[in-house]
């Protein structure tokens, strides 16, 4: 084995969250400041929980000086603490915490997908407002904007499943959002909450629809079959043997 090798396998390697990388800055954490948590973290891995300031310094090109005023910084920002561990029988020892970094990062995660649900569900509002002014042929007015927002906002109807009762007012030539409400409300309650479930009603409904059409004529047929046979002759004739 090469110098380097030996070099590339005892030095170890430093793990790092990809999504820490993708938002650092959103969190307030300046190129510098986050140089220096590479540098924490890679001791930290190596089981060095508290690295010389001087170490640090010389690893990114800064004085001391430098560091020491970066840190102080990261901890204002809530970024990093540092701790002080007492073990019994053994001399206070501090080290670099970064738990409060991880707790804005899960913030950070939660406000953007609730930034994205609110997004969405404005476009999936404004997109049912417009599809529904279409079928209709009109502008909606605002008690109608009103009663589609209360299916949204407080029936808490699927934009699919409201699209659907659309179609079936649409197919049955019905343009008001009083019939949709009707479709809507026989849908809850026979527990048809998505998309899919009033597809699948829909479908089953089709099939026991199309398969009792013969089954019927058969039972015609057999309810037939069991009359008596009266012969057909005029009065006056004999009948025919």
């Amino acid at each position: 084995m090469d110098a380097f090798a030996n070099a590339l396998i005892k030095s170890g390697q430093t793990t790092l969250s990809t999504l820490l990388l993708e938002h650092y800055r959103e969190l307030g954490m300046s190129n510098t400041q986050f140089l220096i948590y590479l540098q924490i973290k890679s001791y930290n891995d190596r089981g060095i929980s508290f690295p010389q300031t001087e170490t640090i310094a010389k690893a990114v090109g800064l004085t001391d000086n430098q560091i020491f005023q970066e840190l102080h910084t990261m901890i204002g920002k809530r970024l990093m603490q540092i701790n002080t561990v007492q073990q019994p029988g053994q001399l206070a020892r501090d080290s670099y915490d970064f738990s409060l970094l991880y707790e804005k990062l899960a913030q950070y995660v939660k406000q953007a997908e609730t930034e994205t649900i609110t997004s969405q569900v404005a476009n999936d509002r404004e997109t049912i407002f417009n599809q529904i002014e279409t079928e209709f042929g009109r502008p909606l007015s605002p008690i109608e904007l009103e009663m589609i927002s209360q299916w949204l906002d407080e029936d808490h109807y699927q934009v699919g499943v409201i699209r659907l009762a659309l179609k079936e007012a649409v197919l049955n030539q019905v343009y008001n959002l009083k019939y949709m409400d009707r479709i809507l409300l026989n849908w809850q309650k026979k527990h048809l909450t998505t998309p899919e479930q009033v597809q699948h009603e829909r479908e089953q409904r089709q099939l026991k629809q199309t398969s009792a059409g013969p089954n019927q004529a058969n039972k015609g047929n057999q309810k037939n079959n069991h009359l008596p046979n009266i012969p057909m002759f005029k009065i006056g004739e004999q009948p025919k043997d």
